[in-house]
């Protein structure tokens, strides 16, 4: 069986369930010609995966000087028919939403449950945006109790390097700090809010109020998960690099022809990349879990690396010049005075390089916020957005600035909007975006983005995974700031005008 993609569309754990590819086998099969299955928009609604729902306490205790002295947490997950994903989502979000603060008692209770609802899948968090939203909500809460500013308490309590990880889905040696940036942003995040954002509208009825949250999450899923890659080049200096994972809007195929072009001595125009084709790669565990990065990418990185040697070992021998004399450029090597160039070089030359993913590192994300709230309507209105984050070495500043921007705006939609309305009886009632509101320009606010100041060690070239991580704390710092704006926490996603609303009431 030959299976290759294009570029394609979406990701965010959509792709990663057999919804009816089998059922697309199977036609072609019987047919023996090709077969396209669409699914119409109240498919998407009913037979395709949503993210896991949860119910979720959560109680915390600090001493008089806010240093936290139990942390608990009882979580049920909804896994709907079919338990996709469910195990990894539970233990993934059970870990790192706590193992980022230091306490000295912690419990975490949590059970999956089957129903007849809608199946639950893979989302982008994986499980951490739905514990760090009932975490910090209430960590938040006893903040305020303590009268201690909310940046300086979780500053109190956070994990440093040294503190060992105390995380459920993790083995021994799999999960470390490959850098530590956290500390710069929780500087970050606050330094934002002062410089100020856009005004409160004008009337009466809006109160003010900031509010933020913070979150770690494992750069990649644990074990298991694998890249190789291939790569050569030809008489011209130009790069063929063949790799597994797919682009789907990502970012990879850029990355990967960033460190690889980094290791060769040339420039990103002279790398031709395929991938996704089995033709030509071996198996890649596939793009998802912030894996294309720093498992492709490591992959891609290695392969590069052990080109730059063979040619540069081949180019000395053709020179008669030591490998240290030589040094790999665009269009060939120089030994000295003497330049080698590629049709000079015997062929082939190839490099190969792998990774599997372990040990892994964890990514920090701050988010802030400055909102205005309606109290006689309970309408939200973003005044301010801020996010800081630990990226590591941030490879393509203009492209992960933008993952962070497109986590927002996504975690924007399930903080305010986006709702899947199931009736008693199982019937999925939401089956149009007419009445499942997505973010629109309008509706998603510009967001400061900062980068700490990091190198990781495990990370390809320094860098660290930041396609889930910015998700997972922008609905907490957003019910955080709306709390403190109208003294009514919202302990329901979404939180939509009405429910603002109820809350001011019920807090009246």
């Amino acid at each position: 069986m030959h299976v290759f993609t294009k570029r394609v569309g979406g990701g965010f754990g959509g792709k990663q369930e057999m919804l009816t590819e089998d059922l697309v086998t199977l036609a072609v099969l019987r047919l023996g010609r090709p077969v396209r299955y669409e699914f119409t928009r109240v498919d998407e609604f009913v037979r395709a995966t949503c993210r896991h729902p949860y119910r979720i306490d959560v109680t915390v205790a600090a001493d008089g000087d806010g240093v936290l002295t139990a942390l608990a947490v009882d979580a049920l997950m909804d896994a709907g028919a079919y338990g996709n994903h469910t195990r990894g989502v539970l233990f993934h979000g059970c870990g790192e939403s706590v193992s980022v603060y230091r306490c000295a008692n912690k419990r975490i209770d949590a059970e999956a449950v089957y129903t007849n609802n809608v199946p639950s899948g893979a989302f982008r968090g994986y499980g951490v945006g739905q514990m760090v939203f009932a975490v910090e909500s209430a960590l938040d809460d006893l903040a305020q109790r303590l009268g201690i500013d909310a940046f300086e308490f979780r500053r109190r309590n956070v994990e440093v390097p040294g503190d060992p990880f105390v995380d459920a889905h993790a083995g021994e040696n799999d999960l470390t700090f490959g850098s530590y940036g956290l500390d710069q942003c929780l500087d970050l995040a606050p330094d934002a809010l002062r410089r100020g954002g856009r005004p409160a509208p004008d009337g009466a009825g809006w109160r003010v109020g900031e509010g933020m949250a913070l979150a770690m999450i494992a750069t990649l899923p644990p074990g298991g998960h694998f890249a190789s890659a291939d790569i050569s080049v030809d008489d011209a200096g130009v790069y063929t690099l063949c790799v597994g994972t797919s682009e789907f809007g990502n970012g990879t195929t850029t990355v990967h022809a960033q460190l690889t072009a980094t290791a060769l001595g040339t420039t990103s125009d002279r790398i031709v990349i395929r991938q996704s084709d089995t033709d030509v790669v071996e198996h890649d565990t596939g793009a998802f879990g912030s894996a294309g990065t720093v498992i492709a990418g490591r992959a891609a990185l290695g392969a590069a690396q052990q080109l730059r040697s063979r040619i540069i070992a081949a180019a000395a021998e053709v020179a008669g010049a030591s490998p240290t004399d030589c040094v790999l450029g665009p269009h060939g090597v120089q030994c000295g005075q003497q330049l080698v160039g590629f049709g000079q070089l015997p062929t082939p030359l190839t490099g190969q390089g792998s990774q599997d993913g372990t040990p892994r590192s964890v990514s920090f994300n701050v988010h802030a916020f400055r909102v205005a709230v309606n109290t006689d309507t309970g309408q939200v209105e973003i005044l301010q957005s801020v996010q800081a984050a630990d990226a590591g070495v941030v490879l393509n500043p203009e492209q992960c600035r933008g993952q962070v921007e497109g986590s927002v705006a996504q975690a924007i939609g399930s903080a305010l909007y986006e709702d899947l309305q199931i009736g008693p009886d199982g019937r999925v009632l939401t089956q149009t975006l007419r009445d499942y509101h997505i973010p629109q320009f309008v509706d998603v606010p510009l967001t400061e983005v900062y980068f700490a100041d990091t190198f990781d060690e495990l990370g390809p070239l320094g860098a660290k995974s930041m396609a889930e991580s910015p998700y997972n704390p922008v609905a907490p710092a957003l019910a955080n700031a709306i709390a403190r704006a109208c003294g009514a926490r919202v302990t329901r996603l979404p939180m939509t005008a009405a429910r603002v609303w109820r809350a001011i009431n019920s807090a009246e």
